[in-house]
């Protein structure tokens, strides 16, 4: 099977000495009960409540003054699992996506832990985590249409040898890889800070990648953890 090798910047370790995460390839197969999504993320959403803090909600912390690091201000551009968990928090509910997408969402929320689901077919070379000169662009949608916006110098992203992929980290996802179900090859990953149990980091994992083995049995898949504080 095909295996996603990413890879970090080594001026990263500066802003995140303890940064790890698991890094998954998926070659997927017939989604045969693409209800598995849906399920978990209306349950997790159930589950949720405002006594589940903990470590959960300094890993959140901790995200918040990383990217107060490198300039980004997470009140109006906060990391993702922040935003889905307060979205869950005020609705009681996530919108679904897609079978795949709304299982990684309720294992974002769950473990409070930023995960980007991407379709690694689109791909040009390998993605890098990397911090952005400002010649970079990005490729979204605005007012309904396609548009490139160029990136911030000193913005972390994720990119490929095309552009952007991820901006502010794991803010904002781009369309040119965003992840459907129809994907060929899906990749995924899960990011952690040390404020996060490692232990908790790999239950996370097994909890996306039981899912998706729920949802399309057979699929081959392969999981590897990566980062500053992998050892």
């Amino acid at each position: 099977m095909f295996r996603v090798l990413p890879s970090i910047d080594p001026a990263i370790a500066s802003l995140a000495p303890g940064f790890r995460a698991l890094s998954i390839s998926v070659e997927p197969t017939l989604i045969v009960d693409p209800s598995v999504g849906a399920k978990a993320l209306v349950r997790t959403c159930q589950a949720l409540t405002a006594n589940d803090s903990g470590w959960k909600e300094t890993h959140l912390s901790a995200w918040a003054e990383l990217f107060r690091k490198f300039g980004a201000k997470p009140q109006r551009t906060p990391c993702s699992a922040d935003a889905l968990r307060k979205r869950a928090m005020r609705d009681g509910s996530v919108p679904g996506v897609n079978p795949v997408v709304d299982l990684y969402n309720a294992v974002s929320i769950e473990y409070a832990v930023p995960v980007g689901g991407e379709n690694f077919a689109a791909y040009i070379g390998m993605p890098r985590l990397v911090i952005a000169n400002g010649t970079e662009h990005f490729d979204t949608v605005k007012d309904g249409a396609p548009v490139h916006e160029m990136v911030d110098a000193g913005e972390v992203v994720w990119r490929d040898d095309h552009g952007v992929t991820c901006r502010r980290w794991n803010w904002r996802q781009g369309t040119r890889t965003r992840l459907d179900s129809d994907a060929k090859q899906m990749w995924f990953i899960l990011e952690s800070l040390p404020a996060m149990p490692l232990e908790a980091l790999h239950e996370a994992g097994a909890r996306l990648t039981d899912g998706l083995n729920l949802m399309m049995p057979g699929a081959m898949i392969d999981s590897r953890l990566i980062g500053f504080g992998s050892d």
